[in-house]
């Protein structure tokens, strides 16, 4: 298998595996104890005799329905030539560097370097701001490692909390466990409130409510079905509370996985926005990934404070898209949209603390916070009038300093920085 990747790593840990999902083995010989995470495709009446003999994680309709089978259920699928059998693809996420230690508590061991640092200060462009605003009324669902939803910054934003991670059930409320850092550290950038007492850190869009989603399991890895089940879910979560909700997505992959791809086309289409990460394989053209890639995503590169000619400068690090389609401001496949803070981001961490990493997955978030902020100002706009604002203002703040970044849309940076103002 394929070492995979993330989105988000430690100060020094900037470039990442070849592939998040890796090619599923088919036919191979089976382990007599192992399990298998499988998609089982074909014909309507075909997929309903295999449900009587397996149980379906995920039912995805035409396009199949995922189970995991031992290794006798498994070859006797793959014996079935009426059925396509494909092993579904792992997620696995490069560990972080430059952790905080300790366990989570209820109360942070210590205050923030900063309240509102660097990439708050920038996305506001208020180099003297203390305290951030905004998000009523709009959902941010972050689709991670989970939240630590106690975190004294975070504390009474989750709304929803669910683990799509176990073994034995596709999802399970009222659980979003973080032990891994990731998924907290996203959240805060998102929508933290900077606590009770207002000295901890802040995050883009305060008063926004946080759908923590556990898609990767505490080591930083997963299925792409339970992603993919998980944006369903939002998106149907949506509908059915009549909320507006942004995802937050700082994980990706080289491949186009088919079963993400097409849950990212049901959820945009239900009014979801989708943000996600552009990622870490810069700087060479054409090393965006997937779900970022894909059309109905907006791919967020990721910003340095450091100036060069002029504006803040993209991460050697951050994924870069096709330079084929440089200049034309329109969103193609493969390619980079907007940028933001993404190298040395401080925010909330498992344990209570707050941490410093760096990666596009930290520059994703502050795209989706902002995201929630303007929405709660337009709560009567879709959100391709959403996206249409984020490019807009992301033109007002060209980026040109970073290998690629020039004058106008280019591969590097995209349209630019969406700033508050």
């Amino acid at each position: 298998m394929k070492k995979l990747k993330w989105l988000g790593s430690g100060i020094l840990a900037v470039t990442m595996g070849a592939s998040l999902f890796a090619a599923g083995a088919f036919g191979q010989a089976a382990a007599p104890d192992e399990s298998y995470r499988v998609i089982i495709k074909g014909p309507g009446s075909e997929m309903a005799k295999a449900k009587h003999n397996v149980s379906a994680r995920w039912d995805f309709g035409a396009e199949g329905f995922t189970s995991t089978v031992n290794s006798a259920q498994y070859q006797a699928l793959l014996k079935n030539k009426n059925l396509e059998i494909t092993r579904v693809p792992e997620v696995q996420l490069d560990s972080l560097e430059n952790r905080s230690a300790g366990k989570a508590g209820t109360k942070a061991a210590s205050l923030p370097a900063d309240r509102t640092p660097w990439g708050i200060e920038a996305i506001y462009n208020d180099p003297l701001i203390t305290s951030t605003s905004g998000g009523t009324g709009i959902k941010v669902a972050v689709l991670d490692t989970g939240v630590y939803i106690n975190h004294y910054d975070l504390a009474g934003s989750a709304e929803q909390c669910k683990d799509f991670t176990r073994i034995t059930t596709s999802m399970v409320n009222g659980s979003c466990t973080d032990k891994n850092g990731h998924g907290t550290h996203v959240a805060g950038t998102a929508l933290a409130h900077g606590a009770s007492d207002g000295l901890g850190v802040y995050g883009v869009a305060p008063q926004a409510k946080l759908w923590a989603y556990k898609v990767l399991n505490d080591r930083g890895s997963g299925y792409s079905d339970d992603i993919a089940g998980a944006i369903r879910h939002v998106a149907d979560e949506a509908a059915r509370t009549g909320s507006k909700v942004v995802i937050s997505m700082s994980l990706g992959s080289s491949a186009k996985d088919s079963m993400i791809s097409s849950a990212v086309d049901y959820a945009y289409g239900k009014g979801v926005l989708i943000v996600a990460a552009a990622g870490n394989d810069g700087y060479a053209d054409n090393t965006i990934g997937y779900p970022g890639a894909l059309v109905n995503a907006v791919a967020v590169a990721a910003l340095e404070n450091v100036q060069q000619n002029g504006t803040y400068r993209v991460a050697d690090f951050s994924s870069r898209g096709n330079s084929a389609s440089d200049g034309d401001y329109v969103i193609q496949e493969r390619d980079v949209e907007i940028s933001a803070p993404g190298r040395d981001i401080l925010s909330t961490w498992y344990d209570g603390n707050y941490n410093t990493i760096s990666g596009t997955s930290m520059a994703t978030p502050h795209v989706s916070g902002l995201a929630a902020k303007i929405w709660s100002e337009n709560p009567s706009w879709t959100n391709t009038q959403l996206r249409a604002e984020l490019q807009r203002r992301a033109k007002l703040y060209d980026i040109k300093g970073g290998y690629g970044a020039t004058t106008g849309d280019d591969n590097a940076s995209g349209f630019g920085f969406a700033r508050v103002k």
